[in-house]
């Protein structure tokens, strides 16, 4: 296949990303995306075995936004760069706000740009997993460079050394955005919770996204319980990295878990962070039933709402039999109820 060519760990000339290690075997730290990046060009294949495209990142983004074309959706991007830097105004214009499938990294510029945006009444759609988990630094100095400290806990490339958790550029603590008292449901409704290997299951719709209220959003679904087993990524819509919905960790009240994944494997492993003992997880739950994915719907205070997926492998369905498919059909009646409601903030198109 060679499908995993010309990657920093085997050609380090191309620049090291904070995913490498020094010679001395310690984690990069500060990295920059001016550097060659020839695994981040469109239909680079992250994995070659397993079912589907092997698009992974970037590349798995293009099944959105491939989606939103073929859906005669008009749209935007707009960059972590540009978050940063001008914060919530780049994205006031809009009245829909799609993330990535695995916007991971997150300075407190943007988190604080994409939470201000939704308690406007914008309308935001996470449609991926794993997302807003560590906690980085941008530099105002140098145009382009990011910092990390994978300090404490989570699923990591490598781990911190003592005495280095906190950011260089601007003082903060490092580690965990959950650590750092901002966990990902606090801010969409769902957190990363499970990761397992490069293949795909399933949603099964809840009882609760059968209340009339919510029938707009399974319109031409009424009688499909089952969604997204099929797909380009792992071949199923709900795989590699899972988010749950989790009230403890700041999930709303009002969030509707409308469909949750089963059937995954035994490979799949429960984020490290949520285990106190052999016994005990941190909420209390079995391990088992913290390998999942939740499917959410949420309105806010101001006149917006959130739509949250829960998985990384969801977009890879999108594209399955033309864009003709449970999984498309879910994301188009989100999004056209979304762009038709009314908002307190004149807005236009997608980004």
């Amino acid at each position: 296949w060679n499908a995993f060519p010309y990657n920093p760990v085997d050609y380090r000339s191309y620049g090291l990303s904070t995913y490498n290690l020094h010679p001395d075997g310690t984690g990069i730290t500060v990295a920059s995306h001016l550097r060659p990046l020839l695994n981040l060009r469109p239909g680079y294949l992250t994995f070659g075995e397993g079912e589907g495209s092997g698009l992974r990142h970037y590349q798995a983004d293009s099944h959105l936004l491939q989606f939103l074309g073929a859906k005669g959706y008009e749209f935007d991007v707009v960059t972590d760069q540009e978050l940063f830097e001008e914060g919530v105004h780049c994205l006031r214009d809009y009245k829909v706000a799609l993330t990535c499938t695995h916007p991971e990294y997150h300075t407190a510029e943007t988190l604080d740009a994409i939470c201000q945006y939704r308690d406007e009444g914008g309308h935001l759609i996470y449609p991926g997993g794993n997302g807003f988990y560590w906690r980085v630094a941008m530099s105002r100095e140098t145009r382009g460079v990011w910092e990390i400290r994978r300090a404490e806990g989570g699923i990591r490339a490598w781990d911190t050394e003592p005495g280095e958790y906190y950011h260089a550029w601007d003082g903060a603590y490092g580690g965990l955005w959950r650590r750092n008292g901002r966990p990902p449901q606090q801010i969409c409704g769902v957190g990363f919770s499970a990761q397992g290997p490069f293949e795909g299951s399933y949603f099964r719709r809840t009882e609760a996204s059968k209340d009339q209220e919510l029938s707009w959003m399974f319109e031409g679904l009424e009688d499909e319980e089952i969604l997204g087993n099929f797909g380009f990524s792992g071949g199923g819509a709900a795989g590699y990295e899972l988010d749950r919905a989790d009230p403890k960790l700041g999930t709303p009240e009002n969030a509707v878990v409308v469909a949750s994944s089963e059937g995954h494997s035994d490979a799949y492993i429960m984020d490290p962070q949520e285990a106190l003992s052999h016994l005990t997880t941190w909420n209390g739950q079995p391990e088992k039933n913290l390998i999942r994915a939740d499917m959410t719907y949420m309105r806010t205070p101001s006149g917006g709402s959130v739509f949250s997926v829960g998985s990384i492998l969801f977009c890879g369905s999108l594209p399955h039999n033309g864009y003709e498919n449970n999984i498309s059909r879910l994301l188009h009646n989100v999004l056209n109820r979304m762009l038709t409601e009314q908002s307190p903030v004149k807005k236009r198109k997608l980004y």
